[in-house]
């Protein structure tokens, strides 16, 4: 299912300002706070103004336990830093305690990722928004009934299982430097989800992901793993990602895809060992936006944070089809971003360990997979089951709003600025803008400068 053509590309955008505040513990390399930093950096490019920016109703217990069990989701909700002791035996089965720890409101922040993506598929699925982003999203190592690989709920599942409500194939995509094997597993029998993974493999966490896990049963052949080595540059990405996605929309014919967007595999990451720019990893997201199927776009790792926060809004741009400056626009956070103060990144001189015959013979494989699949299964229609958040259309929220109180959210949260409005100068927004840069230390909204939308918390929408 394509989008309709109606003019300008709509996205919806999905973010709580009270996300940065968690906190994994010191010296764990995954730091929320990047979510902030990220959401920080677009707003002070202004590409708030090209999007449908919306706080995500949490997810409830009921709407998790769509996948997840319910006494794996009842033990996260109970325990909490200080009641360890009386849940050793459990901590040991739902594999939390080392790379998974138990940290205050770890429940509450695995509602807030499942949360916005579940507000994002039921976006798409409505028809209100072609692209739907969630950088609080995309962790993807999160199993039925374990944490795993920092990821306590799987909000990539949930989305997916939303999607096919109202979707006959969804396509998963996964261009995280670790393989998406939470997602893959919860879906690897069936043949209306096909996950693709482009992933660092050979004694890597998580270590699976190889090209011959294909899926199995119905979903034998659903399942296409790309295992790289270390060192891959964009040219190379951009080699084997391009045509393996366009021959998977060819055969699979998706009518909604998800992206994670993990942020580890650019180059320099703490954890990772690709060397991607944010070029490269940004083409991924262009590439796909090109097929004019709904488009969700959620998170993943990064732990370089700086760069995760470069990555994502550089990656928002894409999506609102916006050239931002290359100079960094002054921010809550300019000074992690020294010492250059730019947006882009660049490449080191790592070996790039990925051979040509070594790529072509993976891609030759994967192609005769594809080959095996029956060219765009079909699926008996079934009653549409209701949306996982049963929010009232925005046209009824306003037909039926008094207009002596102020408007409904969902109404208010959804307008875009003009394009010509609030601009602080004529040239904000264009390429190279020298007046972003400010010098350490100064304020950041000067009279007349630097407008922002009129937000609770960090800048995020007022609650849905």
């Amino acid at each position: 299912m394509a989008v309709q053509p109606h003019g300008k590309t709509r996205i919806a955008y999905y973010y709580d300002g009270d996300v940065g505040n968690y906190y994994y513990g010191q010296g764990h390399p995954m730091k929320p706070h990047r979510i902030r930093m990220t959401h920080n950096l677009l707003l002070n490019y202004g590409l708030y103004r090209k999007l449908e920016v919306y706080r995500p109703t949490p997810a409830t217990f009921e709407e998790m336990t769509k996948y997840h069990s319910d006494d794996y989701m009842m033990f996260l909700k109970n325990i909490r830093p200080d009641n360890i002791s009386d849940y050793t035996k459990q901590m040991q089965r739902f594999n939390v305690g080392e790379d998974c720890p138990v940290f205050d409101g770890v429940f509450e922040f695995c509602q807030l990722s499942c949360g916005g993506s579940l507000a994002a598929a039921t976006k798409l699925n409505r028809k209100h928004a072609d692209i739907a982003i969630n950088w609080m999203g995309g962790l993807h190592h999160a199993k039925k009934s374990e944490a795993s690989g920092f990821c306590y709920s799987n909000d990539i599942v949930l989305a997916i299982l939303e999607l096919l409500k109202h979707h006959q194939r969804v396509l998963y995509v996964d261009i995280d430097i670790h393989h998406g094997d939470g997602v893959e597993e919860a879906f690897y029998t069936t043949d209306r989800v096909m996950t693709v993974s482009f992933h660092k493999y050979g004694e890597y966490f998580p270590g699976t992901g190889d090209l011959k896990d294909i899926g199995a049963e119905k979903g034998k052949y659903y399942a296409l793993n790309f295992p790289l080595r270390d060192g891959i540059d964009d040219e190379t990405y951009e080699s084997i990602f391009t045509p393996v996605i366009r021959k998977v929309m060819e055969c699979f014919q998706p009518s909604a895809v998800v992206l994670q967007c993990g942020a580890d595999s650019l180059t320099g990451d703490r954890l990772g060992c690709f060397n991607l720019t944010l070029r490269g990893h940004g083409k991924c997201v262009a590439f796909l936006k090109k097929f004019g199927v709904p488009l969700m776009m959620v998170g993943g790792g990064g732990y370089t944070i700086r760069n995760v926060s470069r990555c994502w809004t550089y990656e928002t741009s894409v999506a609102v089809e916006t050239e931002i400056a290359n100079e960094l626009p002054y921010n809550d956070y300019f000074e992690y971003f020294g010492p250059d103060f730019k947006l882009h990144i660049e490449r080191s001189n790592m070996t790039n360990q990925n051979t040509r015959d070594y790529l072509e013979k993976t891609m030759t494989r994967l192609f005769e997979n594809l080959r095996e699949l029956p060219y765009a299964p079909s699926v008996q229609m079934q009653p549409i089951p209701p949306d996982a958040l049963n929010m009232p259309d925005k046209s009824l929220l306003l037909d039926h709003s008094n207009p002596d109180v102020r408007e409904p959210f969902a109404v208010s949260d959804a307008h875009i600025e003009h394009e010509g409005e609030f601009y602080d100068t004529t040239k904000e927004g264009t390429k190279d803008v020298q007046s972003y840069k400010r010098p350490a230390g100064s304020p950041l909204a000067k009279e007349g400068e630097d407008k922002k939308p009129k937000t609770e918390d960090d800048g995020s929408a007022p609650p849905i």
